[in-house]
């Protein structure tokens, strides 16, 4: 999340490796822009395991406009410094980052 005060991302929450992606998503704020990046482990049709690493920019619809902003202005540069994202999500709603969006973006 970023920290307005101090102006910086700050990492609010770690999930564990046996947590679902349901878990991952409920674990967003219902009205509160956020930063999220998920590791999808999954098989492919010829039962290979891959893995893919996703970055989330989460900016519901119900959030303040400044917040919004906040984030929209911010989220290139922020995610410069992230190494090994594969795929980009931008989700106003849970149904643009569901795991069928996911497994869709993901082969």
């Amino acid at each position: 999340m970023i920290e307005e005060k101090q102006k910086q991302v700050i990492v609010e929450k770690l999930g564990e490796p046996a947590n679902s992606y349901e878990d991952f998503t409920a674990s967003l704020p219902a009205d509160e822009c956020r930063y999220a990046v998920y590791d999808f482990d999954f098989m492919t049709e010829e039962n290979v395991p891959k893995s893919r690493i996703i970055f989330i920019a989460w900016s519901p619809d119900t959030s303040k406009v400044r917040n919004k902003m906040i984030y929209a202005s911010s989220k290139d540069r922020f995610k410069r410094e992230l190494d090994g994202i594969q795929i980009e999500l931008q989700a106003t709603d849970p149904t643009e980052m569901g795991l069928d969006v996911i497994k869709s973006r993901s082969t």
